[in-house]
């Protein structure tokens, strides 16, 4: 019965997934503005549900370490295995706005999360490492400024494709909360089962802890990520990715800052750097491949690093 929850959980992600691509980018085209603001906050917001729910869970329940852990490894996976593997079987194109503003502008996120969260080891400010509630609060209005400027700047809508589903707007909406739905409990069922089913099998809690429960999270934004490239939806599939690390830490962390301060005690200095990595590596691409696009053979070098960085974690097990 877990091996067939499991293969249910992963029929509702990759249906889920196929319904939020259609549906998204049909609301896009109707609402006039381009896929990739559309991946930048309808499902960039969706497909962060799992973690602000496993976050404000924790927080809630007095473990709100689990917050800070929760999202630094969610957006470490977006970037280095989502994205990496996204660009190797679909090269992910970059167009000047993202290169001049969208990934500069989520580095800035980054830089002011490890600013603010390391305030002690890099500045000497306060006796230890950790999100304030003053912190959170700018977290939350910059959060706020993002949404309104992407809405106001989104360029309008490519015409429509061959392949364009010609969708009434009502049928396009169900279809994204249908898919949104289907990717949160299709991940959710699929995280439990393979749970279980790595208890059964003897393996350790630690190592399902940093496999299976630190990836499942990031289930939607691999999903919708890979069957947006597949169909030729590649904006919206960087969008996505760019969305939901931005809306991890402006919103979720955020909010989880607002309701208790966040300690960063269990963040290495090597978690840090993977993840300021992560992001410069999506900027040098953006200047460095030959056709704007991050290439199949960059998104092999993210994905070999996102394998060092987990065997890195194997180690200190």
């Amino acid at each position: 019965m877990t091996i067939i929850w499991l293969l249910v959980g992963l029929g509702l992600i990759v249906l889920g997934a196929d319904w939020l691509v259609d549906g998204a980018s049909s609301i896009a085209r109707k609402a006039g503005v381009s896929e990739f603001v559309i991946g930048l906050t309808i499902v960039g917001f969706g497909t962060s549900c799992p973690e602000l729910v496993v976050s404000l869970t924790g927080v809630l329940e007095g473990n709100a370490d689990i917050a800070i852990g929760n999202v630094i490894g969610s957006n470490i996976f977006n970037v280095l295995f989502i994205l990496g593997l996204t660009a190797l079987i679909c090269p992910v194109s970059m167009s000047r706005e993202n290169r001049k503003k969208d990934i500069p502008l989520t580095i800035v996120v980054t830089v002011m999360l490890l600013a603010f969260g390391l305030d002690s080891t890099l500045w000497g400010a306060g006796p230890a490492d950790r999100l304030s509630r003053l912190e959170g609060a700018i977290f939350l209005a910059a959060f706020a400024a993002y949404i309104m400027e992407s809405f106001l700047t989104g360029k309008p809508a490519s015409e429509e494709s061959a392949d364009s589903k010609n969708l009434k707007l009502w049928m396009a909406v169900l279809l994204v909360l249908s898919g949104l739905a289907g990717l949160i409990y299709g991940g959710n069922l699929f995280v439990e089962s393979a749970t279980k089913l790595a208890r059964v099998l003897g393996v350790s809690d630690k190592f399902i802890a940093v496999t299976i429960l630190a990836g499942g999270t990031s289930l939607p934004e691999l999903a919708t990520s890979l069957v947006a490239a597949l169909k030729g939806r590649d904006q919206l599939a960087l969008g996505n990715i760019l969305g939901s690390n931005v809306f991890n830490i402006l919103l979720i962390l955020g909010s989880s800052a607002l309701i208790t301060p966040l300690s960063f005690a269990s963040i290495t200095n090597v978690d840090a750097l993977v993840l300021l990595l992560s992001m410069l590596l999506l900027l040098i691409w953006a200047y460095t491949g030959r056709r704007e696009r991050i290439d199949r053979l960059e998104g092999a070098i993210m994905l070999l690093l996102f394998g060092a960085y987990y065997t890195y974690l194997f180690i200190r097990l």
